[in-house]
């Protein structure tokens, strides 16, 4: 991969390094030379990254090329985000107390080059900004919040090479050159692979989507449709736009960095499982029980509670019945109550969360059903059954921690019942496009939708029993032809 440095002036950047080469801003908005490159690494340099300046157009353009801008624009954009800055303060608030804690005045600056501080007290803190804000060259201001005797980020902005103080210039071009020179990350993948794929995970994760003998098995059908792959965590935000896909295979929520990280994903133009609205709709079973009952699709008698409500349905529903949080899973925030008093007890403690909370009639089954659905078509089928002496899949203890769950039986999708596979892809079609575990209940040989999770389970030995490798190699077919149709040529004179 080309690796470019754009400068406004090639005389900002005295440095020479080998196979970099130093561009001027302008020959890269108009040469047709470099607007015609099929694959190159931007790094942004230019004096200024305000909107319609040159340099917000050298990494626009980028990315407009299929080129990998550093800067992005969605970095450009946070450093004006006022919410992404207390984002950032608020999760890496134990890196800054650390780092400033023996600080006496009430504001400081922290010069970030290529990921490092000249002080190497301020390393970790350097490292770790440099991640969220992808940018060469970077200025942090903190100021100290006197009422809560803490540090805390004010402000996050880019610095021209020709603005780096005289006294850091040399440490400056030393971060530079060790960068260039391939201790980073993002020239470790395959060279030979036509795109890059990142998969967010979190390796200590308990209760992953994937385990890791799957994740391998990903890793192994994506290299051979011709995706470069590599792992990457919570801290890697700020590189997204290294890669053409991301796939997460972390438990998703929307108050999480996981639904962060599809927004940041598909802003930059990355094809995204899961995407955000997949995330939006699946993770709420308040949004799940209006649009499967807007559009008829059978469920269990279902009402949603509140305030005012609740305290009237029982006779409807009856007894045993299933409350559920709205953004429960892995039968974690589900409840069976088996009477007015219990009912009356877990109601309140829900209701003093969320404002809406799910009321089912109770369904005993041995097992449920669940459709992996990939790209509107049917993926693997298998059965869950329930944990022994429980109703639920999974039983847990009071705080929630997994004692012990069912066995799984996984079968061909063409030797399941055709009504089970014609409901998992009529619902799930109500969602979108992407990866979604549908779960379904049979009573006799009717069947009831219980809800559609984004980020299913696709663990080897389960979910992959029928299919093995051939279910990974359909997953990044999916991601191919997905990234295959984002990239196209442009037109200049």
């Amino acid at each position: 991969m080309k690796v470019l440095i754009v400068v406004n002036d090639p005389k900002d950047w005295p440095l020479a390094i080998s196979d970099v080469e130093v561009v001027p801003a302008r020959a890269y908005l108009t040469d047709a030379a470099y607007a015609e490159m099929t694959s190159a690494r931007v790094f942004n340099l230019c004096k200024s990254y305000r909107y319609q300046s040159t340099g917000y157009y050298v990494s626009l353009l980028a990315a407009a090329r299929g080129h990998k801008p550093l800067p992005d624009v969605a970095t450009i954009q946070d450093f004006k985000t006022q919410a992404i800055i207390r984002i950032a303060s608020d999760d890496l608030d134990q890196i800054i107390q650390q780092s400033l804690g023996q600080i006496k005045s009430p504001e400081f600056v922290v010069s970030i080059y290529f990921g490092h501080n000249v002080a190497k007290r301020h390393e970790k803190l350097a490292q770790q900004l440099f991640k969220i804000f992808q940018a060469p060259f970077l200025r942090a201001s903190f100021t100290h919040n006197d009422k809560e005797k803490k540090w805390q980020l004010a402000g996050i902005t880019p610095i021209a090479a020709s603005d780096i103080p005289e006294d850091h210039r040399d440490f400056a071009v030393q971060m530079a050159r060790e960068y260039f020179k391939g201790r980073h990350r993002i020239f470790h993948r395959r060279r030979t692979a036509r795109y890059d794929l990142a998969i967010l995970h979190d390796p200590a994760e308990a209760e992953a989507p994937s385990n890791a003998k799957a994740l391998q098995r990903m890793v192994k059908g994506a290299e051979a449709v011709g995706f470069g792959v590599e792992f990457i965590e919570k801290d890697d935000y700020g590189r997204l736009a290294e890669f053409d896909a991301l796939f997460i295979r972390e438990t998703t929520s929307v108050l999480h960095h996981t639904y962060r990280f599809a927004r940041r994903a598909v802003a930059e133009g990355l094809v995204v499982i899961d995407d955000p609205e997949s995330i939006l709709r699946c993770t709420n079973k308040v949004f799940l029980a209006e649009i499967f009952t807007r559009h008829r699709i059978p469920i269990p008698k279902t009402r949603i509670l509140h305030q005012g409500n609740w305290q009237q349905f029982s006779a409807d529903l009856g007894f045993p019945c299933v409350l559920k949080k709205p953004d429960s899973s892995f039968s974690q925030g589900v409840v069976k109550v088996e009477n007015e008093a219990e009912l009356a007890r877990e109601v309140t403690a829900l209701l003093q969360k969320s404002e809406l909370v799910i009321a089912q009639e109770f369904m005993p089954t041995t097992f449920d059903w669940r459709v992996g659905v990939f790209d509107r078509q049917p993926l693997f089928a298998c059965k869950y059954f329930m944990a022994r002496k429980h109703w639920q899949i999974i039983k847990r203890d009071q705080n929630g921690c997994k004692l012990t769950d069912g066995e799984a039986e996984t079968l061909p999708v063409e030797h399941c019942p055709p009504a089970l596979i014609k409901l998992a892809l009529k619902a799930s079609a109500l969602i979108g496009d992407g990866l979604y575990g549908v779960d379904i209940k049979q009573v006799g040989n009717r069947f009831y939708l219980i809800e559609i999770n984004d980020n299913p389970n696709i663990d080897a030995g389960v979910e992959d029993k029928v299919l093995k490798d051939d279910l990974y190699l359909r997953l990044m077919r999916v991601f191919a032809r997905r990234v295959d149709g984002r990239k196209g040529g442009g037109l200049w004179a």
